[in-house]
């Protein structure tokens, strides 16, 4: 390689990226439940850049989330909006910022439902092939071999209960014991 290739290489690699690139890898990395309440957000209030809150009552994307339902804090995206927006004071949100971050949004919600289906989907082959693999279940006699002996009936089944304290539990040994030694005789 030589070298004008190299430096060109080594300069490609330290290029940053463009703030659109950052802002939309910023928003992929929010949940869905956030990115909805943002949108919800956005439209439901006035927008700033550079700070949280302004003076005026306008707030910064991630806390329209917040007040909307999306519980998350991602100081990538908070980043990478100033960064878009270029602020180096806390100003109101252009349309066209406003407009920029709600189509980025719009359009991550909508590829968002394919990564999920697609690890839906994944999800769904490797319990698949865990079952198929799996020895098969046993049969209701080998399970309960009570019911298949007679000594108790499967409607009783129904009627079991989780034990609630220390004494339910007592009462629920000796009861076993009983039936145990009566079986027994």
């Amino acid at each position: 390689m030589s070298e004008a290739t190299a430096a060109h290489t080594v300069a490609a690699m330290r290029r940053e990226r463009d703030p659109i690139t950052d802002l939309r890898r910023a928003i992929d990395a929010l949940p869905v439940s956030t990115r909805e309440a943002m949108l919800d957000g956005i439209h439901a209030n006035p927008i700033v850049v550079g700070a949280y809150t302004d003076d005026h009552g306008g707030i910064c994307p991630m806390l329209a989330a917040h007040r909307h339902g999306g519980r998350t804090t991602l100081l990538a995206f908070a980043r990478s909006w100033d960064r878009f927006a270029g602020s180096r004071r806390v100003r109101r949100a252009t349309r066209r910022e406003l407009t920029v971050l709600e189509r980025q949004l719009t359009e991550s919600l909508a590829t968002a439902g394919d990564q999920d289906l697609r690890a839906a989907i994944a999800e769904h082959a490797e319990l698949r092939a865990r079952r198929e693999s799996a020895p098969a279940a046993p049969e209701d006699d080998r399970v309960y071999p009570e019911i298949a002996a007679g000594r108790l009936k499967p409607g009783r089944l129904s009627r079991l209960r989780p034990l609630r304290n220390a004494a339910d539990a007592e009462r629920a040994l000796a009861n076993l014991d009983q039936l145990e030694l009566a079986t027994r005789a």
